[in-house]
């Protein structure tokens, strides 16, 4: 059966299948071709009669998922110009009134885009949510830092995207005064960044954030090295007006060599110490105008703190990053001891590590140990910045392990639980076959209840208790102060 909803750019038809209609690849700004590619999102072009929204809209352009990634991600690429568009699944486009939750995707910032079969909202609409997904600028148009264009491209178009659904969730059932955002990894980046940036805005009212914190940006002038590399690579001068005359292909070809060599050969002196320790080229960058610092000092400052949050990791991250290349297999006591005197780490971390993992490996261990430094603590540390806040700040952390190639609780998992989509043939190339329905049940409850009314169904986090809901098979529950020596280990390092 078909419903027709009218935008402010046009009608749109959409397609109601099981009690859930989908409105798909809807515009909510122009297309960012030729010169626009890195100007800021202007309006989208309006249209005559009805859109038929039955269909993905075009992705925004990005190189592809490398081995062995490409084997664990589903990552659809949607050839076309209008990519910077939404996704909508309401229970009814006739009802008022209904939480909007709006779903940002990750992909470090290069990769990803709401065409992932495993973002399908109709299981929050089936619960009575308005589900949104959106494309944002990725990569060299998304983060690319250029004198001649605006900066932070992708998170404009976050913000654009945001102005749409204030101006259009309430034809689909939605209220435009209870909106959530949410993400993961490089999408709970961008979450906590827009909490540092557009809090009061009233383009959100509560946010979650899935395995990403407020630590991660970089400088100015680290931003411009990575530029430089570009322009040299592709022979042109480091502004807009010549990377705009580049052909897109070419342009993320230069991408994905210039991200391979950060992560490849991180040298400070290089690409600059942020860069480095965050691992990627193409991120949000302080810009002095839409970020002025990073996320974290600024809600530790008190911005944001009428944003009730929801922020978490898995129990084992980095188990993604290293176990598949084969790098924690490869990983010696010597080896690990080695990475601990480079980084900086306590001279005691891999013996604290070690005796909380009887059996473990120096690969294990390393990956606990990077999990922690990368995606725990920065958790962490955002919920104590928020421990006086007048909203509460809601802890989690999802412990289930998977047995596909030894990746356990590793980082992504989750998001098939939070969305109710186990079934879903993206979410078993990590979850394996019949992963416990009954924690996606807990999971994907406890995000709708959150949407609903700011309430997830457990204590709010204080650094007394500093109680974490942790979600698990056979038995979900709370913990205080997980592996709390583990954390103390990080006091003054993250």
């Amino acid at each position: 059966m078909a419903e027709i909803v009218a935008t402010t750019g046009g009608k749109v038809r959409g397609v109601r299948t099981g009690g859930v209609t989908a409105f798909l690849g809807i515009p909510y700004a122009a297309p960012p071709t030729g010169a626009a590619l890195f100007q800021a999102p202007a309006a989208p072009v309006g249209w005559d009669g009805v859109r038929d929204t039955n269909d993905f809209g075009p992705t925004a352009p990005k190189p592809g998922y490398e081995p062995p990634f490409d084997s664990m991600l589903t990552d659809p690429k949607i050839a076309g110009d209008d990519f910077l568009n939404v996704n909508v699944w309401t229970p009814d486009p006739g009802s008022a009134g209904l939480p909007v939750l709006v779903w940002i995707y990750g992909g470090a910032f290069r990769n990803g885009g709401g065409a992932v079969p495993t973002y399908n909202g109709a299981a929050f609409a089936r619960d009575g949510v308005v589900l949104v997904s959106l494309n944002y600028r990725l990569g060299v148009p998304g983060f690319c830092l250029l004198p001649d264009a605006p900066a932070n491209l992708g998170l404009h178009d976050q913000l654009a995207a945001l102005s749409w659904v204030q101006e259009n969730i309430a034809a689909f059932g939605g209220d435009p005064g209870n909106v959530t955002i949410f993400g993961e990894s490089a999408g709970a980046m961008s979450v906590t960044t827009l909490v540092a940036v557009a809090a009061g805005s009233g383009l959100f009212r509560k946010a979650i954030a899935q395995s990403g914190a407020g630590h991660s940006v970089v400088t100015a002038d680290d931003a411009r090295l990575v530029t430089a590399e570009l322009a040299t690579r592709l022979g042109v001068d480091a502004t807009a007006a010549a990377f705009g005359e580049i052909p897109v292909d070419r342009l993320i070809d230069a991408q994905r060599a210039v991200a391979a060599d950060v992560a490849t050969m991180p040298d400070p002196n290089r690409w600059g110490k942020s860069i480095v320790a965050a691992g990627m080229a193409f991120m949000p960058v302080v810009d002095g105008e839409l970020v002025t610092e990073r996320p974290i000092d600024a809600i530790a400052a008190g911005v944001g703190h009428d944003v009730p949050m929801m922020v978490g990791t898995t129990t084992e991250e980095y188990r993604f990053f290293i176990v598949p290349t084969g790098v924690a297999a490869a990983t010696t006591d010597d080896r690990l001891r080695g990475v601990i005197a480079h980084r900086g780490w306590p001279s005691n971390a891999a013996d604290v590590y070690s005796a909380n993992r009887p059996g473990a490996t120096p690969g294990d261990v390393l990956a606990a140990m990077i999990t922690d430094q990368y995606f725990r603590l920065p958790a962490v540390r955002l919920a104590e910045a928020r421990a006086t806040a007048p909203t509460p700040t809601f802890t989690y952390e999802f412990a289930w392990g998977t047995a596909v190639k030894g990746l356990g609780s590793c980082h992504a998992l989750e998001i098939g639980f939070v969305f109710d989509n186990l079934a879903d043939p993206g979410t078993a190339k990590m979850a394996g076959d019949n992963p416990p329905q009954s924690v996606a049940d807990d999971m994907h409850a406890r995000w709708v209840a959150f949407a609903r009314d700011g309430d997830p169904g457990w204590p709010a986090y204080n650094t007394g208790s500093r109680t974490v809901m942790t979600f698990d098979s056979p038995t979900s529950g709370l913990v205080d102060d997980p592996r709390a020596d583990e954390r103390a280990l990080w006091d003054g390092i993250v």
